[in-house]
């Protein structure tokens, strides 16, 4: 990884600025870690597993990027990235990361990345590298207007208010339990979350704030945008289902296809906004759209994926 520019400490009051008390984020020191085996071979292991016990998908992104930007020279930096989820991972063996410098320019760096379990790939990945140019041609919309992250409930205490709730029905029980068990890496504080009564009448739309557990520090832009791949994924195609919980419960969802492009440098420790949305689904998929906001306005990375959505009817049942 190389060093290079990225937003100043403190830029955006209430981020970590300082690794004294803080400690290193698990997402560099163990998942975004990979074990070099050979020239372009990397073994990578796994932090978090979901409940669906299949590998979460941005884990792989993250650290197939990790793969592919140590391929590549220290003044050239990830614009975007494609991938394609293949087969569910195996969260009881490693990945094996095999990459491919498949082109070298004097501008742009290509890389494909394979992610292979029991001899078959799982996951394919592309990403296209971009020494710096600046351009007079620059625009970007505005980042909505929405509370600081400060003036917001955590994850934890969210899910805390609402089990408290005695109108809460079993049906939204049970998942906010599972919510609160996970020990994901990353931090998350919902804006506007909805009320009990809201839940039956929701946009495919959210937002959140978010930022990786722990410090990683501003130097290295390359392991930023490697923390961003692993966040990008998070509650990210459920953004889909929002509208239709109320009646259908999910009994399988998984990503087929990932892309991101990266616009500006941003500390991926700070607090960001993640602003989703879905403007389609259909035919058991859907389709959402991400956009990745640092906090003084400027549009760090935009996101798409499409995934696999499979619903089976609510039991209409009583309030417990």
């Amino acid at each position: 990884m190389s060093v290079s520019q990225a937003p100043e400490d403190g830029e955006g009051g209430g981020d970590r600025g300082d690794p004294s008390g803080d400690l290193r984020s698990v997402l560099v020191t163990s998942v975004l870690n990979l074990e070099p085996l050979d020239e372009d071979l990397f073994r990578g292991r796994h932090y978090w597993v979901p409940t669906t016990q299949r590998l979460f998908g941005g884990q792989i992104v993250g650290q197939a990027l990790v793969a592919a930007a140590k391929s590549v020279s220290e003044d050239v930096h990830v614009h975007s990235l494609h991938c394609y989820f293949v087969r569910a991972g195996d969260p009881k063996v490693p990945v094996l990361y095999q990459v491919e410098r498949t082109r070298t320019g004097a501008s742009f760096s290509v890389r494909s990345v394979k992610a292979v379990q029991h001899g078959k790939p799982i996951f394919i990945f592309q990403a296209s590298f971009q020494q710096a140019q600046p351009s007079p041609v620059q625009h970007q919309f505005s980042m909505p207007a929405v509370p600081a992250p400060e003036e917001l409930l955590d994850c934890q205490a969210l899910v805390g208010h609402y089990l408290r709730n005695p109108d809460l029905k079993e049906k939204y029980r049970v998942g906010l339990n599972r919510i609160a068990a996970q020990e994901v890496p990353i931090e998350i504080k919902l804006v506007n979350p909805p009320t009990i009564s809201q839940l039956q009448k929701m946009e495919p739309k959210q937002m959140f704030w978010v930022r990786a557990r722990g410090y990683i520090g501003e130097g290295d832009i390359k392991m930023h945008c490697c923390v961003a791949a692993y966040i990008s994924d998070y509650a990210f195609l459920g953004t889909a289902l929002l509208p239709h919980q109320w009646k259908h419960k999910a009994h399988f969802m998984a990503s087929l296809d990932h892309s991101m492009w990266f616009h500006a440098p941003f500390r991926a420790d700070h607090w960001m906004l993640y602003e989703c949305e879905s403007p389609w689904a259909g035919g058991s998929r859907g389709l959402v759209h991400g956009r990745l906001w640092r906090r003084d306005g400027v549009l760090a990375v935009s996101c798409a994926q499409e995934g696999v959505i499979r619903v089976k009817p609510r039991v209409s049942e009583s309030k417990l």
